[in-house]
């Protein structure tokens, strides 16, 4: 029994030591230093103080033959739904899609309440020029991007507000353009014009020149014959594939120090001046499916090269590269040259000119009328240094996404 009275006191003589080192504990060191930011204090609620939610609005006006996600409440979805008439479009509304739908006019009765518009995607419809509300698009002083391909227009839709930054007009019937039509678009940065009946005519003047901050211009597949004209300061890409250009002037692109891809396949060039494409921020250059008879001067910062389909019987390696800099090295990775007329492989002096080099792809080369010819080596591979196999890795990981059959003479994705 007195063996048990012993062990109850032990619990009580614990209980009296953690309980001075309580008193002694000093809390002020603790909460005397700073706050730390990283952790916001914690938020206790306090029962008599009333708090209300704050209240976002939702707006839940919709037309009738659309439909306006909870998830996107500012969208309007009226795509492939077979519409002949565009819809009244709430006032809240930014993001109009009406494409692959069976309209054909553009009337400003629908437009009246729509002035938070942004983005009208209007493509793959039966729209005519003169079907369309003269100024219906100039009074959305807030649209930034207008998609009208794929349409039956003849004429360049004009007046557009100059809120606008991105136009697309490919796949109409585009014969006009007139004066004043490019007129107070200073913010448009991309203006995609393929697959039009656009013409040297059409493009005399400084039309492109007022676009200030023009970054891409599309014209493939039209119907020049010459380089266009007075293209801005600013501009970073040119599409110019499937047209009728037989000539660069040796200082066409002086006026346009910051391109950094130009694409000019197939057209009717047979020669380019030597040093024509000396631009020190090119990074492609496409000029396949021509007629080049020799090759010309490739700037340091070329990365690839589309030379294919020419009519190229030997390539001067010294004339793409006429000297070699330790401290300012050519960047060159890929030469495309199948379709030519080559007999024999490119100097192997070219891996020391542009030792950046990884593939050249000879592919089948021209030979007579009826047949073609291959070269006994149709692809020559560099092997990689550590460094750049981890470079070329990552590059492949980003590359992922993309579609394997997308084609090589594409023009300009509308969002580079």
């Amino acid at each position: 029994m007195g063996f048990l009275c012993q062990l109850s006191i032990i619990p009580l003589l614990f209980g009296a030591m953690v309980f001075c080192q309580h008193e002694g504990y000093d809390f002020e060191d603790e909460y005397d230093q700073e706050p730390d930011d990283e952790y916001p204090p914690i938020f206790h609620f306090n029962p008599s103080v009333e708090y209300v939610v704050p209240h976002f609005p939702t707006p839940a006006k919709c037309a009738q033959e659309c439909f306006c996600p909870p998830t996107f409440p500012l969208s309007m979805y009226c795509d492939h739904r077979k519409l002949k008439m565009i819809p009244h479009i709430p006032s809240h509304i930014q993001q109009l899609y009406l494409q692959h739908n069976d309209i054909k006019a553009v009337t400003a009765e629908s437009f009246v309440n729509a002035t938070a518009l942004r983005e009208i995607n209007l493509s793959h419809n039966k729209i005519k020029s003169h079907m369309i509300d003269h100024g219906v698009f100039a009074k959305l002083s807030n649209l930034v991007q207008l998609h009208l391909e794929h349409n039956k227009l003849d004429e360049f839709p004009f007046p557009l507000p100059s809120s606008l930054e991105r136009l697309f007009l490919s796949f109409n019937e585009i014969s006009r353009l007139p004066g004043n039509a490019l007129q107070g678009l200073l913010n448009v940065t991309i203006l995609d014009l393929c697959n039009n009946y656009l013409d040297d005519s059409l493009l005399k003047g400084k039309y492109f020149s007022n676009l200030k901050n023009l970054l891409q211009i599309n014209l493939c597949n039209n119907r020049l014959q010459t380089m266009p004209p007075d293209l801005p300061f600013s501009l970073i890409y040119l599409s110019l594939e499937n047209n009728s250009i037989s000539y660069i002037p040796e200082n066409y692109f002086n006026r346009l120090p910051k391109i950094t891809a130009l694409r000019m396949s197939h057209n009717n060039l047979q020669e380019v001046p030597y040093n024509v494409f000396n631009l020190s921020n090119l990074v492609e250059l496409n000029v396949g499916h021509n007629k080049l008879k020799q090759a010309f001067y490739i700037p340091r910062s070329l990365q690839h090269l589309y030379i294919e389909d020419n009519d190229i019987e030997f390539v001067n390696i010294t004339l793409m590269c006429p000297s070699i800099d330790p401290r300012n090295i050519n960047h060159l990775t890929y030469i495309r040259m199948d379709q030519n007329k080559l007999t024999a492989p490119i100097s192997t002096y070219a891996f020391f000119c542009f030792p950046h080099i990884r593939i050249i792809y000879y592919g089948e080369q021209k030979g007579s009328v009826s047949q073609s010819t291959q070269l006994r080596t149709p692809v020559v591979r560099r092997f990689l240094t550590p460094e750049e196999y981890d470079e070329a890795e990552d590059g492949h990981e980003t590359e992922d996404g993309h579609e394997e059959g997308e084609r090589e003479d594409d023009y300009f994705h509308p969002y580079f």
